[in-house]
């Protein structure tokens, strides 16, 4: 009876969890009540390096906001980098807006994106302030969206979720796939178990007045990973983190390779360990591509071995499908269905090598991690 039972037994702490984490996205969305119409006026930081995928419709996005009073502040570190021409005619597109452009390249610490920010910092007019990456599209109400939160004087940063809705190709897919069928539903648990003590890099708005509470951006240009360290340093000095229902779209190359994106995944996957190293331990319990190789292994491939890893993923699959159709809306599944258990693997295989070392290769450069999240600059990556 044991060995009939057994690979249930394995796959069950993966199944309840998938089961759990749509239930705690029903629960979030359904949740959500009217905004108020509080918009006060914000300055948008984007710090910039080389060109993303449509780098100019990304930027224009922002330009196109139904809100009354905002300011856009580009910070790049070399007049040579291509992004300028972009922001240059950005700028030439619509006069109506305020735009600058900042040219600056000092190194105040490791992380030179966080070096970006600060000298974005010294340009913004306004009390409210929003950080978000240059791969990032938004919808003409983003503004009113994550900035009505702060008609709560508690509130000290507002953060969002992201979504690809456009992939060409099964390097993209993948990623994608991590969003809707992994990321977003983590967060969702998260924020159920133990509310939201973190931020996203897409799309961080903050208050002026808690960024200055933890010690400016200062505070954070030797970590990596300075979205989730902003959002928890900001949690700690007693501020309310909200997480917005509204997503933002991350616009990716088309051209990427697997092994480029799992090379990204694995950047994360260890500065995720060395920030929070008890919890990302214990997430390996949840993946479903190990415990269903495991069914599979114990049983000798038994039929009940073969039942219980279907059954994990027929509940794996069904849950998926309903995060991107329903919850994250972003069209994948289940016209790429066929790539998740490829993406599960791949996402366990992230994970253990993430376990096994502390370097990380950035923008060109290599990183040592250290305990905490700090990085040390070990120099350029030679090039192939």
């Amino acid at each position: 009876m044991l060995e009939h039972i057994l690979p249930f037994l394995i796959t069950a702490p993966a199944l309840g969890y998938a089961v759990f984490t749509l239930h705690c996205g029903r629960n979030f969305f359904a949740g959500q009540l009217p905004l108020p119409d509080h918009a006060p006026p914000v300055s948008i930081l984007k710090p910039v390096k080389g060109v993303d995928g449509d780098s100019f419709e990304n930027f224009a996005s922002f330009c196109r906001q139904d809100y009354p009073q905002y300011q856009i502040v580009f910070a790049a570190a070399s007049a040579a980098d291509p992004v300028i021409p972009i922001i240059e005619r950005l700028m030439a597109a619509f006069p109506q807006v305020d735009i600058s452009l900042v040219v600056d390249g000092a190194i105040h610490g490791a992380n030179y994106k966080v070096c970006n920010l600060m000298h974005a910092y010294a340009k913004a007019k306004y009390p409210l302030l929003i950080v978000c990456d240059s791969d990032i599209r938004v919808e003409s109400h983003y503004l009113r969206r994550v900035c009505a939160p702060f008609s709560d004087p508690q509130v000290g940063l507002v953060t969002s979720l992201y979504r690809s809705s456009s992939v060409k190709g099964v390097g993209c897919a993948i990623e994608a796939l991590g969003f809707c069928c992994e990321m977003v539903p983590n967060v969702m648990a998260a924020v159920k178990l133990e509310g939201l003590s973190f931020a996203l890099g897409a799309s961080m708005a903050l208050r002026r007045e808690a960024l200055e509470r933890i010690g400016g951006f200062e505070a954070l240009v030797d970590y990596l990973a300075d979205d989730y360290q902003l959002g928890n340093m900001i949690h700690k000095k007693g501020f309310r983190l909200e997480l917005s229902p509204h997503f933002v779209e991350s616009a990716m190359r088309g051209d990427e390779t697997v092994s480029e994106v799992m090379a990204r995944q694995l950047r994360w996957g260890r500065t995720m360990r060395v920030s929070r190293p008890g919890g990302y331990l214990a997430s390996g319990i949840t993946l479903p591509f190990p415990a269903a190789l495991l069914a599979l292994i114990v049983s000798a491939f038994s039929a009940w071995g073969v039942a219980a890893a279907a059954l994990l993923y027929l509940v794996r699959g069904a849950v998926s499908v309903s995060y991107s159709r329903s919850l994250v809306k972003d069209r994948l599944l289940p016209r790429w269905l066929w790539l998740l258990p490829l993406r599960d693997g791949l996402a366990f295989a992230v994970w253990a090598l993430s376990l096994l070392g502390n370097r990380v290769r950035w923008r060109g450069e290599l990183f040592l991690l250290e305990k905490g999240g700090k990085i040390v600059e070990l120099g350029a990556v030679p090039e192939r």
